[in-house]
């Protein structure tokens, strides 16, 4: 839960300086920070991905996750999610103050909760404590936090409660999963987040190429089977 409180105070301190300061920050410095974190993720998911002990296994669980991921079109589902949000938003814009607090709370609870990151961090950190790809996500939620305060206002600092519930739950979650998960089967887990990682920085940070990151989240639970059935054989 380490990493969930610590997303929380960045959250919170992003959003009251984006309050403050948020529209005197030139959109070139938020782009040029963003590359950098992408640059950042990118280089983490490579580190994680080398401590596989069988990239075959990462390799099959990638396939394996991505056809789940394209059958039950969880992308497109996030997607979807994201335009009724958004149509939403355009109906209530004209309602006044009240609205503009709904979209700001809406909207910051999505991105700091949808995605890769989210999950994996989540999974690690309730697993073996480790919240360092969550510190990593908190410096880039703090910065989004920053941004979409100083144009939606006070209702982003709303959305930790929304982190708390949802990254906490994954977190305690996967500590009830602590006597079940061996140690090969979270090196493969976490090499195959690495490469989801890895597509992540290349698709939404560095903008390099579109990659439907979120139908590959189904790999992060192929991995460890992959390794159950081979430890049978």
């Amino acid at each position: 839960m380490t990493g969930t409180f610590l997303n929380i105070a960045t959250v919170l301190i992003g959003g009251a300086l984006g309050l403050v300061f948020g529209a005197r920050i030139p959109e070139k410095l938020k782009a040029t920070v963003i590359a950098g974190m992408g640059l950042f993720t990118a280089a983490m998911g490579l580190q994680m991905f080398l401590k596989t002990e069988n990239p075959l296994i990462v390799l099959g669980a990638l396939l394996i996750g991505s056809l789940l991921g394209e059958w039950w079109r969880i992308e497109d589902g996030i997607q979807r999610l994201g335009q009724i949000l958004e149509q939403r938003f355009t109906r209530d814009a004209e309602t006044g103050s009240g609205s503009k607090f709904v979209r700001g709370f809406l909207t910051a609870s999505l991105l700091f909760c949808v995605g890769p990151m989210t999950i994996l961090g989540s999974i690690q950190d309730g697993l073996t404590g480790d919240y360092n790809l969550l510190a990593v996500k908190s410096v880039l939620d703090g910065f989004a936090s920053l941004a979409f305060a100083s144009t939606l206002g006070v209702g982003v600092l709303f959305s930790s409660v929304i982190v708390l519930v949802y990254q906490g739950g994954i977190s305690l979650l996967a500590a009830q999963l602590n006597a079940i998960v061996t140690e090969p089967m979270m090196s493969e887990m976490t090499a195959t987040g690495g490469v989801i990682l890895i597509g992540l920085a290349i698709s939404s940070l560095l903008e390099i190429k579109k990659i439907r990151v979120g139908n590959f989240l189904p790999a992060l639970a192929v991995a460890p089977l992959i390794v159950w059935v081979l430890s049978l054989l």
